[in-house]
């Protein structure tokens, strides 16, 4: 009963960060300067054909009409069409969204290995060099701005040691047959993919050396030694196990920073992904297309939010503790 109220409760609210999120998102690319549709018009055009135009994208609508079919629009995944492209706006995120999931997955998926496994490295040796390493970089990966990061990266193996691509997801022209396709693919992935684990497995090591240095201050760590326990019995049956909730719980809250990152990264690797798309959008005034990216960032952004909260609460219990508890 308490986990059911729980969840109506985290669902409702992420519906009204949701309707908010959608809200500013009508009312910021109607406040800023300019006229996208004026920026598509020729000079020559007569009056009719631009208010014809204008008639065709909505915007000759009162702003409360522009605002109720926005919505009705979005929940759809109706985003109508690019101001510059003419093309459906879904259409053109669809093209894009497996290259983003491609690179949020894989660099998701590499921090959190290593950092987890750094982290554990580091406990285990507390005191050592190996320790003080560990920790050193964790937070300096931390500490340093991660566009920083990247254009130093973009610049060491692009410029000084060009090793790996530096823009695009694959090459142009593509390579013949499936296999050397894929391959090429991976091969331009791993500068934005790495560059993301470089920026964000220091939180994760930190993270996880600390809560194993706490489990393994605690009384049931020395009764395992006591028992003659070898010591990777006890640091990975017995420390590690004891502090999975609170990573499980680090990897969920973790999944909405790992999402908006997209947007710098994609940008600077010239990745094709919604991140460089909403980017190019909003510098092109593209009101359509730069709404329908933004949408689906923020959706991904509160499903994310929502999922850390479904895993904290399913976890620690006194987190969902209320009224259907009593």
């Amino acid at each position: 009963m308490g986990f059911r109220n729980y969840l109506l409760k985290r669902l409702g609210y992420a519906l009204l960060v949701l309707f908010i999120i959608l809200s500013l998102n009508f009312l910021l690319f109607r406040i800023m300067p300019g006229d996208a549709v004026s920026m598509i018009m020729d000079p020559k055009f007569d009056m009719a054909t631009k208010e014809e135009l204008r008639s065709q994208f909505g915007i000759d609508q009162p702003i409360g009409t522009q605002y109720i079919k926005y919505l009705k629009s979005l929940i759809s995944f109706d985003m109508g069409r690019s101001f510059n492209t003419r093309r459906l706006v879904w259409d053109e995120l669809k093209e894009r969204l497996p290259n983003t999931i491609t690179l949020f997955f894989a660099s998701f998926i590499t921090t959190a290995v290593l950092g987890i496994s750094l982290g554990v490295f580091a406990a285990a040796r507390r005191g050592t060099f190996a320790e003080n390493f560990v920790t050193g970089a964790g937070l300096f990966a931390y500490a340093v701005p991660g566009f920083f990061i990247q254009l130093m990266l973009l610049m060491i193996f692009g410029y000084y040691w060009p090793i790996l691509p530096i823009r695009g997801t694959m090459s142009a022209p593509p390579p013949p047959g499936v296999m050397a396709q894929f391959l090429d693919r991976v091969w331009h992935l791993i500068l934005p993919a790495g560059s993301l684990m470089v920026i964000s497995f220091g939180s994760w090591a930190l993270y996880t050396r600390n809560t194993m240095l706490e489990a393994l201050g605690q009384d049931y760590i020395m009764t395992a030694r006591a028992k003659g326990l070898d010591k990777k019995t006890v640091l990975y049956k017995h420390a590690l196990r004891s502090v999975l909730p609170p990573i499980l719980t680090l990897i969920f809250m973790s999944l909405p920073g790992a999402v908006t990152g997209a947007v710098i990264t994609e940008t600077i690797f010239s990745w094709f992904g919604v991140g460089k798309y909403l980017i190019d959008a909003v510098m092109q005034q593209d009101y359509p297309a730069a709404q329908g990216a933004f949408y689906l960032i923020a959706l991904s952004v509160i499903v994310s939010n929502l999922l850390a909260d479904l895993a904290y609460g399913l976890v620690d219990p006194r987190i969902r503790v209320g009224g259907g508890a009593k």
